[in-house]
């Protein structure tokens, strides 16, 4: 099961005093800050959780695979996320 948007408000708002609403608003706040910051090209790092980072991929080489013909790949900007040591023990613990 994944947590939803609709979860992390509903959690917010059971364990602060904060209404359902102005829980919904912080969230959307946090989600608009971090949107932002990736989309300028900055690193986002959350202490004890991890780094989103996002990288250059240059444009490459590849193969339509029905018709067999090359195609060129544009470059574009991934996100990619690493956890921090924290959560990574912590996601192992049980293993």
């Amino acid at each position: 099961m994944a947590v939803t948007k609709v979860d992390i408000v509903e959690i917010i708002c059971n364990k602060t005093t904060f209404t359902r609403q102005k829980s919904a608003e912080i969230v959307d706040q946090l989600f608009e800050i971090l949107k932002e910051t990736l989309e300028k090209g900055e690193k986002v790092k959350i202490s004890g959780f991890g780094n989103f980072v996002i990288r250059e991929k240059p444009p490459r080489r590849g193969r339509n695979f029905q018709t067999g013909t090359a195609i060129i790949i544009s470059a574009r900007r991934v996100l990619t996320f690493k956890p921090s040591p924290v959560l990574r023990k912590g996601l192992n613990r049980g293993i």
